[in-house]
């Protein structure tokens, strides 16, 4: 008896002790930057219970290295221009992806160059979406500063998020300028009925567009034309759209890519169309922290009205402008809906794994 009543003491001291250890685990962090490497303009989703982060590769940029794709005759007389180095290297694209928030696996070259043979440089902000099974990813390249240029926009399909990516239409889906818009920084939209839009532009300009049923082309607005304007005071570039209790949330970045003034701001709407009216800067760098803080997206938890913010920044003292890092940290609204201002930490967030 004696034993039995010594056994059962230490199995509910035993018990107690486990239990205070899990309610005094200390969580796990993400930290800041969430992975290593040069990387800017992330687009962060959720596939198939697992996170999903879409960047633009970064470099230093001092020479472009050997053992990069080969480039087809079209492509170098196309890199033959006068560009920058880096611009050079940009040839393709990585993806990264994570169950946890923490714990994230690279996957190189998702796309490549050798797949668009449009394509010779300057890969930028790729956008993705998913439909019937299918896996679409909308990029810039060649940086094109004319409607004589070759390049634009164009689209790569798949059938997994973590590729490989092939080009889709064999052009440019945009290769002009409308409405005075550069063709980069794709955000593809799906609205609450189903319609997909492509919101894009830099040069200060931003459009949107409705898609076709197939993303070939686009369906002409009731006037006739493709794009419509939505540009909201102090718009730069990098736009991003999302819904929440039935408003219209239109994001951006303003001030320079390279300088501090680089942050993020953000309008409400009644529709993806606005008016769109700026409320405010909710992202900007911290010079304890670090700098040029901007090019964001979000990540909402499903079922939940939990967010996250995924953005890019630069390291305390860095001085060159393509040193960027891509970082996470929560987002928050007001009982009114607004947008509270984001607190950027070292520390990152939470371990969260998808339910």
């Amino acid at each position: 008896m004696k034993i039995s009543k010594f056994i059962l003491t230490f199995f509910f001291i035993l018990s107690g002790l486990v239990s205070f250890s899990q309610k005094n685990k200390e969580k796990v962090k993400s930290g800041n930057p969430i992975f290593p490497g040069w990387y800017a303009d992330p687009e962060a989703h959720i596939f198939n219970h697992t996170y999903w982060i879409y960047p633009t590769y970064s470099d230093d940029y001092k020479d472009v290295p050997s053992g990069r794709t080969p480039l087809s005759d079209y492509q170098k007389e196309i890199q033959s221009n006068t560009i920058s180095a880096g611009y050079k290297r940009q040839t393709f694209l990585d993806a990264f992806s994570s169950k946890d928030l923490v714990h994230w696996t690279k996957h190189s070259h998702i796309l490549d160059i050798k797949d668009v043979k449009w394509a010779a440089y300057a890969v930028w902000a790729p956008s993705i979406t998913e439909k019937d099974g299918k896996y679409y990813l909308f990029f810039g390249a060649n940086d094109i500063q004319n409607d004589q240029q070759p390049g634009g926009m164009g689209i790569a399909v798949s059938d997994s998020p973590e590729g490989p990516f092939v080009d889709y239409l064999g052009k440019p889906l945009i290769n002009k300028f409308y409405n005075g818009a550069q063709p980069i920084d794709p955000y593809v939209f799906k609205d609450t009925d189903g319609q997909y839009y492509l919101i894009y532009g830099g040069w200060r300009h931003c459009n949107i567009g409705k898609l076709n049923s197939d993303f070939t082309g686009f369906i002409p607005f009731a006037d006739g034309t493709l794009f419509k304007e939505i540009t909201p005071d102090k718009y730069v570039e990098g736009s991003y759209m999302f819904v929440r209790n039935h408003k219209y949330y239109f994001m951006w970045s303003e001030g320079g890519w390279t300088g501090p003034d680089y942050s993020v701001a953000y309008a409400v709407g009644d529709s993806p169309f606005g008016p769109f009216n700026r409320a405010g800067k909710i992202l900007q760098q911290d010079s304890t922290v670090a700098t040029g803080a901007g090019h964001h997206s979000v990540i909402n938890i499903p079922g939940t009205d939990d967010w996250y913010i995924v953005y890019h920044r630069r390291p305390l003292g860095e001085t060159d402008g393509n040193h960027r890092v891509v970082c996470i940290d929560r987002m928050y609204f007001d009982k009114e809906g607004s947008i509270l201002p984001v607190k950027i930490t070292k520390s990152g967030v939470d371990e969260r794994e998808l339910k």
